[in-house]
Formats: structure tokens, sequence, C-alpha cells
């Protein structure tokens, strides 16, 4: 089958990110699917929802495997599950009903009380007005309603006194607005019992119970013998799973009889995980229900299935085959449902060829190619475009094109072309492709106009409320400089340019001298104003947004600056040459939520405000204030694997290349199906060639000769690395 992991990765320690898989988790995962025969495709969901339809519309898998969290909200959890049902997409796990059930522990318990399971008394609170004396048996222990992961539980959870629980959800309301449970707490040990639905078994796929046992050197000095968040999040190694739990038999078979009435009610699928609370007394207790469980390698549901000879494999393949049974899956296709239009594409790779080799002197720089593409960086897109199953085309961006691109049948174009000459240059192939009616990857013919003059972006962007740099335009070095310029250091740098280009060490300058005479070597050289700018004298970021209308944004990049010698650093074209004993690369940046929350919130704003599309690069400086401004947006940014800027924040983001390429590629093959349909609604006949037959799983039959081999050359295997420049950052 054609399988999509969906998930959410997390990239920090943050407890906002402690239900997210962990890079191993996602790996073990889709390796056990892989070993399994399955073709497998990693989904990772966070940002817009609009991005991941259009990479499943893109990939159509049979089956989504699904550990997806969801980021906030109450029904979270219920979130892409929902969007599966109505994209018409088979999942693996309970439905959104379930999940919205379960995530909700006052609603979980309302629902069971009236099956007759037994449950600790407590009160749900929304409000601290709320809270009442009655039915409150101490101690008690408060906890957010609608987390998982023992996220809000502490030692410092549990109160003896009235007034303790007044202070304790005074306190948990701050901090989980949602609502509070304030549950009676039962001393004793905790149990956990797992479900999956495709063992057989006396208990309907009810494993038996395990326990988790604490090292007792990390729980002296602890009064509570709870699993709280420390220990499950910074102290995890410490915590161990016995398999089976060391109960009486009876009492085993009772907890799983329990579970087996628990999973039924809430009508939890595929798999499951219930937790326990047995009483000093031997009494079990519910306590909650994780319909979507932790599937990290030593969870308490591989030790249990192991008891009934499931390794970790079997434990995967049994989720599958369960929901493949479900949604009437057999060899791979869904029974009774017409068959979703996959299949390779036709994709033209626009480009230019970088022939001249970027170098840099004391005496002069060699820039002229320097946006351009090495053999090398082409080889790696297009192996990259075709391991996605497509064909791909190969359309150096030369003054034949157009006559190339009338004559050629393609479906979808990867552009990544520069142009020749002018401010415009950047926007000569998508026009060109928009004239012949042909989607493509990237943002269209205006924003890239825009983007380029550096100028004119950051008058569109300061209109959107997002600081810039006091600027102006100097045509000859001769113009009177603004009165708003009241202090040097002033940095100039040409005004449509990429890639550092015309950026070097003594672009930054310190008197008016000094300036005038860099604004004349640049208009004499480039043949264009040059762009006078305040210098931000603080850190440099680099920000890597994907998608479209609302584009996720991955996490910040740091350029950070290791020459003290240099007072005013900037990101120069000498530096992306030789980069390597001058400058590091913190992917992700090392910076505080609320730094990482203004420069999320100005990169989409500025993505937004120049109409950005499917992807783009964009840079802030940081004053001493700590405020953050807009340098400049690459909506056309390199692709160098291991290198260029974009990709490097990529692999910061847990995205593999072959990855990224996919998800630039996601929305233009969803803009193709969408201009499909129109041709199909209005009866049009389509002149597009249709891609190479597919085999049984939906896969291409046959690679295609021209995804390997082309007149720009082989993929240049080893040898030394190329320099930034070479590569195009």
């Amino acid at each position: 089958m054609r399988i999509a992991l969906t998930h959410n990765l997390r990239l920090s320690d943050s407890e906002e990110e402690a239900e997210f898989d962990t890079q191993e988790t996602v790996n073990a995962l889709a390796a056990a699917i892989e070993r399994l025969g399955h073709r497998l495709e990693r989904f990772e969901v966070s940002g817009p929802a609009s991005r991941t339809v259009a990479r499943l519309e893109a990939y159509s898998p049979d089956l989504i495997f699904n550990t997806a969290e969801g980021r906030r909200g109450r029904f979270r959890e219920a979130f892409y599950p929902a969007l599966f049902d109505e994209l018409g997409f088979p999942y693996t796990g309970s439905d959104a009903y379930a999940l919205a059930l379960t995530l909700d522990k006052q609603l979980t318990k309302l629902v069971l009380t009236k099956q007759g399971i037994r449950t600790p008394g407590w009160q749900y609170v929304e409000k601290l007005s709320e809270l009442t004396a009655e039915n409150l048996r101490f101690p008690v222990i408060v906890k957010p309603n609608f987390e998982g992961s023992s996220k809000g539980i502490t030692q410092d959870s549990i109160a003896e006194t009235l007034d303790e629980v007044r202070i304790k959800v005074a306190a948990a309301l701050e901090k989980y607005p949602a609502g509070v449970l304030v549950e009676e707490y039962i001393t004793g040990r905790d149990l956990t019992v797992p479900f999956l639905a495709a063992v057989d078994n006396d208990y309907d796929g009810v494993l038996t119970p395990v326990e988790y046992v604490v090292d007792p050197a990390v729980t002296a000095g602890r009064k509570y013998a709870i699993y709280d968040y420390e220990l499950k999040t910074k102290k995890e190694n410490a915590v161990s799973v016995r398999a089976p739990a060391q109960i009486p038999t009876r009492t085993a078979e009772d907890v799983r009889k329990m579970a087996q009435k628990i999973f039924q009610a809430l009508d939890t699928r595929d798999l499951g995980r219930i937790d326990f609370r047995l009483s000093d007394a031997g009494v079990p207790y519910f306590l909650e229900i994780n319909a979507l469980p932790s599937l990290e390698p030593g969870a308490g549901i591989y030790s249990s299935a192991e008891l009934d000879g499931l390794h970790f494999d079997g434990v995967i393949n049994s989720i599958i085959q369960s929901a493949a049974k479900r949604h009437k899956i057999k060899d791979g296709k869904r029974q009774g449902k017409p068959a979703r239009k996959t299949g390779p594409l036709r994709v033209g790779f626009t480009y230019n060829v970088k022939r001249v080799k970027p170098m840099a002197t004391s005496e002069s720089v060699e820039d002229s190619e320097a946006e351009y593409d090495s053999p090398n960086t082409l080889q790696a897109i297009r192996e990259a475009i075709a391991s996605w199953g497509h064909e791909v085309i190969d359309l150096e961006a030369t003054a034949e094109l157009p006559t190339v691109l009338s004559s050629t049948p393609l479906d979808v174009v990867f552009n990544i072309a520069e142009g020749f000459k002018g401010r415009n240059r950047e926007s000569q192939v998508p026009a060109l492709l928009e004239l012949l009616d042909i989607p493509y990857t990237g943002s269209d013919p205006a924003t890239l106009s825009i983007a380029l003059d550096k100028a004119l972006a950051k008058k569109i962007v300061r209109q959107a409320g997002i600081l810039t740099p006091n600027f102006q335009l100097m045509a000859t070095g001769k113009e009177r400089l603004n009165k708003e310029f009241t202090s040097f250091p002033l940095i100039v740098k040409p005004v449509a340019e990429g890639s550092s280009k015309g950026v070097v060490t003594k672009s930054v300058c310190y008197s008016e001298a000094e300036l005038r005479e860099v604004v004349r070597e640049i208009a004499s050289k480039y043949q264009q104003p040059a762009l006078i700018e305040e210098y931000i004298g603080g850190r440099e970021f680099t920000v890597g947004l994907l998608g479209e209308r609302r584009p996720r944004v991955l996490p910040p990049m740091e350029i950070v600056f290791l020459d003290k010698e240099e007072k005013n650093p900037v990101y120069s074209f000498q530096h992306k040459l030789d980069w390597t004993d001058r400058i590091r690369y913190d992917a992700p940046a090392k910076i505080e939520p609320a730094l990482l929350e203004k420069l999320r919130t100005a990169a989409r704003s500025s993505f937004m405000a120049l109409g950005c599309r499917d992807v783009a690069r964009i840079d802030f400086r940081m004053d001493d204030k700590g405020r953050i401004y807009f340098i400049e947006c690459n909506p056309l940014p390199g692709l160098t694997p291991g290198w260029s800027d974009l990709v490097l924040i990529a692999q910061g983001a847990g995205m593999d290349y072959r990855g990224l390429i996919g998800e630039i590629m996601a929305p233009a093959i969803r803009r193709y199906k969408e201009r499909e349909a129109r041709r199909a609604a209005t009866e049009t006949p389509s002149v597009l060639r249709k891609g190479p037959p597919l085999d049984e799983q939906g896969a291409p039959a046959a690679a295609s000769s021209s995804s390997s081999g082309s007149s720009t050359g082989g993929s240049g295997g080893g040898g030394e690395p190329p320099t930034r420049m070479e590569a195009k950052a």
C-alpha cells in the first residue's frame, strides 16, 4: 500500500510539544512500515491545513498512518481525522468523535459512570468560583482537563485542604484556561492497559496490563507516587515498563474486562491505552483513556504486545491491518470506492545553469552567475522530483525556452530559473508559463518582480506594519543623502540582486565619502541604483516558509558571526564563498519563545504582504532593543543539498531534502488538478500527454530516463564540496 505517516515532529523540550513525536520515533515507525512492504511518505503536519491537504492530494495514499496530535484547542486530536474523512482518505485510529470525547476527561468520566465504570470522584472547574467543597475527598489532584502526556501534573498538583485546592486551581486555570479537573487522589499504583483491535483474544484486543516502575533513587523525597510530567519527559530513563504488571490474576482479568467495556463504549478503533489506578486495597479505578497513544519505542503497548508474541513490527502491522479491514482495503485497494487519480506527472524543470565560477579577491569580485545553479544542484533537484514518481523534462531557460515550452506537453513545471537581466528577470519564466496555462511552483510574476526590487518590497511590508531599516535609492552617488540618516554606519547594496551579490565588507560605510564611492561602484558594475540602508547591528535570522495563503513557518535559522574582529558584520558575498571559520548556522536558532513568535509573525506577515506562494526565505535583523527588522525576501531561494540556507532550515525542522522538494511541488500539483477539473467541467479536451503506466501499487512501472540524464551533467559525486556561491545559497 501507499501509506502516509502523518505526525507532529517534536523540535524542542517545551511543554507545548510534549505530545509530539521525536525524530527517533518517526524514524522507527517509518522503518517498520517500509519493512512490512509498504511504500511510505512522511507528512509533518504542523502548519496550515491547506499545506497538508495539498501534499496528501498530490501523494494520494491508500491509507494514512496517523499519529498527529494537533497543536491547540480542545478538539486538536480530532482535527486531522476529521480532515481525512472530508478528503475521503482511510486512516488508522479512532475517528474525530472518539478523539474529541476522550481528550475531554470530564466528558469521558460522565459517559463511563453511566456504564458502571468506577472512577475517582471529581469536579470540573472552568472558573474558580465554580469550585465547591461538595463531594471533595482529600487529598485531591488538580490537572488540566484537555491535556495528555502528564502535562500540568507535578508533585505540587496534589492538595490536602480546600485552601490549597483554591490556590492550585487558580494557578492551573491561569495556564490551562479551557478547564481543570479536581479529582480524588487514590493512593496506590499506576497500571496501563493497551489495546490492539487486530489481536484475537478473549478480550477483543485488550492486552495484558503493564505497570511503570520508577527507579527508587529518583522517587526518594517524593511524597506522592504519581507518574508526573517530570518523570515522563525529563527523567524518562528512570522509568521502565514491567510486563505483566505484578498484580493478582483475578485483578488482571477484572481490569481487562473493565478496559474491554470502556474501549467498546467509547468506540475506540485500532489502538488505544487506558490508565488505571490500583488502590492499596486492590480496587481498580479508571483514570483516563488515550485513543491516540504514544508509539515511541519502549512504550507500554510494545511490552504488553510481546506477551502475545508481537514484536515492534507486529504491533505496527496489527494497526495497519485493523484499519485496512475497517476501510475494506484489500490488496492495497479500497473496495466499493472509486479509485483516486494517482500516478506520475510530466514535470518540466526550468533553471539557469552556472558556468562561471564565482570568486572574490581583495581587488575584484566575479559574481555574474552567482544566482544560477551548479550541475550538482540541478541533478539533486532532478532526482528528488523523480523520486516522487514523476517524469522530469529539462528546460534550460535560454532564449529558445518559449518555443520549447509551447511544443512540449507538460503537466506542471518546477521552476528555479533566475532569468537574464532587469529587475523583472525572475518573473520571465513564470510569465511564459502563465501565458501557456501551465501550473508551476513558486510565486507569480508580480511577487517575483516586487521581491527582487528591495526598495519596493520594503515599501510594501512597511504598509503591512513590519519594521524595515530607513532607506533610499541613489542612481549616481551625487544625490542628496536623506535627513533621516542621522548617523553612520550605513550599508549600501544593489537594489535588485540576490545571493548577496554586491554585498561585501566595504558595503558597510562609515562616512558619506565612502558611501558615495560604493554607490558609484555598484551603479557602474550592476547597471542599477544602489540601496542605502540604516545598518542594524544585531543578530541576523533567516526564516523559511512553505505553503500558499497561510504558509507553514519553519523554525528560524540564525547566522552567527564568529570573527570578533568584524565590528559591524554582514552576511556578505565573501562569507558565502568561504564561510567555515567566519560564520556558524544555528538551525533551528537558539532563541526564547517570545522572540520565536516575533519572527514567525513578521515572516508570515511579510510572506502574505508580498503575495508569496509555495516557498520563500525571509531575512531579518534584530536591534539591541529586540526589534525585528525586515531586510529582504527571496521567493526563489537556493536549493543546494546540505548547503543553501533554506535546505539547512528544513533540516533543522526535521525535513529531508526529498521532502522539501515534495513540499514545494505539492501546491503546484494541486493547482494542476484544479485546472484539469475546470477543463473537464467545460469539456475542454486535454492536450497533455498522460504519464507512464502504473504498477499494482500505483507507482510508475519504470523510471524515466530523462530524470537521471541530461545535458547539464550527472550528480558529480565525490571531490571537494562547492563553495556556497558555487552551490547557490
